[in-house]
């Protein structure tokens, strides 16, 4: 599934939030990643969210797609990080 991932948490688990997301998915900008997981690494990741965040403060935002085909993305600027996977 395509998966965005949008959050907003405390500034001192901002760069563990980071961290963690990019084992799994593209940066595309601040507090913003997007791509492709199993349903078991979305899991793996609600998992570690409710673990790692405080519930009280932190917000997280996930949106799911069946495909990446069913999203459309507009870039207005510049792209902070490219989603292409190039090799």
């Amino acid at each position: 599934m395509y998966v965005l991932i949008v959050y907003d948490v405390e500034e001192k688990r901002v760069a563990k939030v980071n961290k963690f997301l990019k084992t799994y998915l593209n940066w595309v900008q601040n507090s913003v990643f997007e791509g492709e997981l199993t349903e078991a690494q979305l899991n793996r990741i609600v998992l570690w969210f409710k673990g790692h965040l405080d519930l009280e403060c932190d917000s997280v935002l996930i949106y799911t797609a069946s495909s990446e085909k069913w999203l459309s993305k507009r870039v207005i600027g510049v792209e902070k990080n490219s989603t292409d996977n190039i090799l």
